[in-house]
């Protein structure tokens, strides 16, 4: 089982950090900070708890086997290479199996939840479609992420409004035919493998 989060050395590290760019600690706007910023980061990184992390119910709906949207999910998550956020949409397509759908909310609960952690997009979206796969037990599974980078627009090579796209595609979702349907409704090129 995981350790809590640890807000004292999260404080710690906060203060050094503070030290490191010559701030003085005493300085009215920051007396505060670091208590802050341990509550921010806490937050933010709650997906890391796996009892967070919810199961996805199902129940029957007869007759029903065609495609089920998700679409614009906002999430945010934080890019491990960098400590910065990364803020973008996710869509989630799946094609239930036996009449078995999920709840929406727990999708979208799933998608918030996977994404508060120290994580990269390209494995966030794998591992988003490998859950919903598992925990649906569906037909197939299409998740298309889409997020502009601090990373990438604050520093480095400072490009703001660049978006990163990922996806990953289970099962049925595979198929030409049947990610070619997903993704035109989804509003996507067909080119996006």
């Amino acid at each position: 089982m995981r350790v809590p989060m640890d807000l004292n050395k999260i404080e710690q590290g906060v203060r050094l950090i503070l030290e490191g760019i010559d701030e003085d600690l005493d300085r009215e706007g920051l007396v505060d900070t670091p208590c802050r910023t341990a509550k921010s980061i806490a937050e933010l990184c709650r997906g890391m708890d796996p009892a967070s992390a919810r199961s996805i119910s199902t129940f029957h709906a007869e007759g029903h086997d065609d495609l089920v949207i998700v679409k614009d999910i906002s999430f945010a998550s934080i890019c491990e290479h960098h400590l910065l956020p990364y803020v973008g949409r996710c869509d989630v397509v799946y094609l239930p199996a036996d009449s078995r759908i999920a709840g929406l909310s727990a999708i979208v609960e799933t998608v918030e939840t996977m994404a508060a952690r120290l994580t990269t997009q390209e494995r966030l979206t794998t591992e988003i479609a490998d859950r919903l796969m598992q925990e649906i037990q569906a037909k197939g599974v299409m998740v298309v992420m889409e997020a502009e980078h601090m990373c990438l627009a604050i520093r480095g090579v400072r490009k703001r409004d660049s978006r990163i796209v990922t996806s990953a595609m289970r099962g049925y979702l595979r198929r030409l035919p049947t990610r070619t349907e997903a993704l035109a409704l989804i509003g996507r090129s067909t080119s996006v493998r």
